[in-house]
């Protein structure tokens, strides 16, 4: 694992020369697949003089079930063309830009738009039109002519080798909400809310019998959910709580998830459970039946903390009488 780079979600990299496999991660998780980009970066043995060229990137990207398909054009519309062809069939796109010495991820074309996510931008998630893509994108090629290079477009699709049951569906107006500052943590742990989004409902199918998306589900239960929820815990409001039910909706409206009408009562109660677990986390638990809550844990470990400090913890795991 390479140091200062594992972790899920939309964040920029903290390096000049890892953005090959934060590209290629971004392009996995838009085709449903979580991958940590240390992981990738370890498989493609991206290096810190030399970054990661495109035969690095198709071993990873091999790795993990994936080809990658390149395809050169010297016309730009052409390139165009052929970019939003992989995009309408909701396949991601690879491009190295800047004059081949950067990698970015598109993976949608919407009224002359494209979606970008690009390591090296603060919000990583951006949108540009076609002429601000096409400069950024063309290559001269000068180790072919220096007085007079030509221009190539050279991109990578990013296809698959499984069968894909979600793909992202990140849209302009979706874009646009991430990139809202308050928007920040959704993003950086998008990982996280799609894996436990996976547990509670199912990819789209013509099998499912009264499918339910999770906007219905939650206009149906969001109320008991809110009401329980700040009930039980006691220092969470609703505000709060909706916030969460929000961002998990947005996360599965983007891939089409749905809670068959037979797996309502499960997926109300792993709601239920996650929304406490994060109340948890959020904001600690007090002590009850007999188990120490969170601020007495963390007063414990503080403790054991000064104790090692001052020598009086003995290496056998021993202190004042009692086993840790």
């Amino acid at each position: 694992m390479i140091e200062g780079i594992s972790g899920p979600g939309f964040y920029p990299q903290p390096n000049e020369w890892t953005c090959g496999p934060f590209a290629l991660k971004h392009a996995l998780l838009a085709l449903g697949r979580m991958v940590d980009v240390g992981q990738i970066a370890q498989t493609a043995r991206t290096h810190w003089w030399s970054g990661t060229d495109e035969i690095q990137l198709a071993r990873a990207a091999r790795e993990f079930e994936c080809d990658l398909v390149l395809e050169r054009r010297s016309d730009p519309e052409e390139a165009r063309r052929l970019l939003v062809k992989y995009l309408r069939e909701q396949t991601p796109v690879l491009l190295c830009v800047d004059e081949w010495s950067h990698w970015i991820t598109v993976v949608r074309a919407e009224d002359r738009r494209f979606v970008v996510v690009d390591s090296n931008d603060d919000q990583v998630l951006s949108l540009r039109t076609w002429p601000q893509l096409r400069n950024w994108w063309r290559y001269h090629d000068t180790d072919y002519s220096k007085e007079s290079p030509p221009v190539l477009y050279d991109l990578m699709a990013v296809t698959p080798r499984f069968r894909t049951s979600i793909k992202a569906d990140f849209s302009v107006e979706r874009v646009k909400f991430l990139r809202r500052p308050e928007n920040k943590r959704l993003a950086r742990h998008w990982n996280e809310y799609l894996e436990d989004l996976l547990e509670i409902c199912k990819p789209p199918s013509v099998r499912i019998a009264q499918p339910l998306s999770m906007g219905e589900f939650l206009r149906r239960h969001a109320e008991l959910l809110m009401t329980r929820v700040v009930y039980w815990h006691g220092d969470v409001n609703r505000d709060e709580v909706a916030r969460v039910l929000r961002d998990l909706r947005f996360v599965s409206e983007t891939y089409g998830l749905v809670i068959p009408a037979s797996m309502s009562r499960r997926a109300l109660a792993d709601l239920a459970i996650v929304i406490s677990l994060w109340a948890c986390a959020d904001r600690g638990v007090d002590p009850m039946f007999g188990a120490n809550g969170a601020d007495a844990r963390k007063s414990e470990r503080k403790r054991r903390g000064a104790a090692r400090a001052t020598g009086s913890v003995r290496k056998n795991g021993r202190a004042n009488g009692r086993r840790h």
